[in-house]
């Protein structure tokens, strides 16, 4: 007598065909997930920024912003860290869960020099957007002096412009 034991070969394909289905309903519930965590952490940089403006600010800045993630991450006299953590605080772009993050004077006047005897600006500018749109966010982040958040649903952020004039006649969709 002969003993079968083990799978057919049709059976082992039903099993992948199976696993296959299940892959690709899962992956897309996966790629939201993962835009909406990167999203997070984009406003999570912009609340970061508007903390540690008011911070310079008061501290160090003497009343005036500055238009600079490295001077942000730059301590001041006498102190051992910067106002801003050094992921965000070093010169150039940085890159953060799948955005650009940018931080510039806006092109506001000039303020008092800080306690580093770098100049200030009396507002600031700062944006996060995808590097990769809709892959790495479906959002667009901006905000200023003010405090406040905006968003696009664009690979563009919000313009200065935008946030000035909103909500009468911008494009800008307020966050908080």
């Amino acid at each position: 007598m002969q003993k079968n034991e083990g799978f057919t070969l049709i059976e082992l394909l039903i099993v992948v065909a199976i696993i296959g289905i299940i892959a690709a309903i899962a992956v897309p519930g996966l790629m939201r997930a993962r835009m909406s965590g990167n999203e997070t952490s984009a406003i999570g940089s912009m609340r970061a920024i508007n903390t540690a403006e008011v911070n310079y600010s008061s501290a160090c800045g003497q009343g005036g912003y500055t238009g600079s993630l490295a001077t942000l991450g730059t301590a001041p006299p006498g102190g051992n860290q910067g106002f801003i953590s050094p992921d965000l605080g070093r010169a150039g772009i940085p890159q953060k869960a799948g955005y650009n993050i940018v931080l510039t004077d806006g092109g506001f006047m000039m303020g008092p020099k800080d306690c580093n005897t770098t100049d200030t600006v009396v507002g600031y500018y700062s944006t996060a957007q995808p590097i990769n749109f809709s892959s790495t966010g479906n959002r667009s982040f901006a905000t200023n002096h003010t405090g406040t958040i905006f968003f696009n649903n664009t690979a563009t952020a919000p313009s200065q412009m935008d946030i000035q004039s909103n909500p009468p006649g911008g494009t800008a969709n307020i966050l908080q």
